[in-house]
């Protein structure tokens, strides 16, 4: 796992353009939107990992000895206590995406009605450099707004997922 967290991005996309090409995602949002609910990113996966490591396993042995079966201790046991860890992957996953320039150019296409946030913002500066600075910062402005919420609404989940992913004990 820790190898594919070393290995470069830029290594890997060559294989995945091929990949969505021959699924026909090319030139849709599937390719930057389902491997997000995938866990492709070893690192979102290594945090979860480490997170549940740190649960204690004499709650997963009291709930055998009343009865729940694995899916049921993974639903009313596991699940609950992964809350932060989850909303601290949810949250960096969505600003991750948000602001992913790479992948968004690459599998979008050249359909102006489908870009991102990102790309439109790098096509609205223009090739001469005569470009309006007023507005493409303004437009800067305005794309951080759905960061700022998305953080505002989840940072005490956030705050208590980081402090309690590296804890022993």
């Amino acid at each position: 796992m820790l190898m594919t967290i070393m290995l470069p991005f830029h290594a890997t996309i060559v294989p995945q353009f091929v990949l969505y090409e021959h699924l026909g995602w090319v030139g849709t949002i599937l390719p930057i939107v389902a491997p997000k609910f995938l866990a492709v990113d070893a690192f979102f996966v290594f945090l979860l990992v480490q997170f549940i490591r740190n649960i204690p396993t004499s709650l997963d042995d009291a709930a055998k000895i009343d009865g729940c079966g694995p899916f049921r201790l993974f639903y009313w046991v596991i699940l609950p206590l992964l809350t932060p860890a989850l909303a601290t992957t949810a949250i960096f996953t969505f600003i991750f995406t948000w602001n992913d320039f790479f992948c968004q150019l690459l599998y979008l296409g050249n359909s102006v009605s489908s870009y991102t946030v990102p790309v439109a913002l790098r096509a609205f500066i223009d090739a001469t450099s005569l470009s309006s600075w007023p507005q493409t910062l303004a437009m800067s402005l305005l794309s951080l707004l759905p960061i700022i919420g998305f953080f505002m609404a989840f940072q005490r989940l956030l705050v208590e997922g980081i402090s309690t992913t590296g804890l022993k004990g």
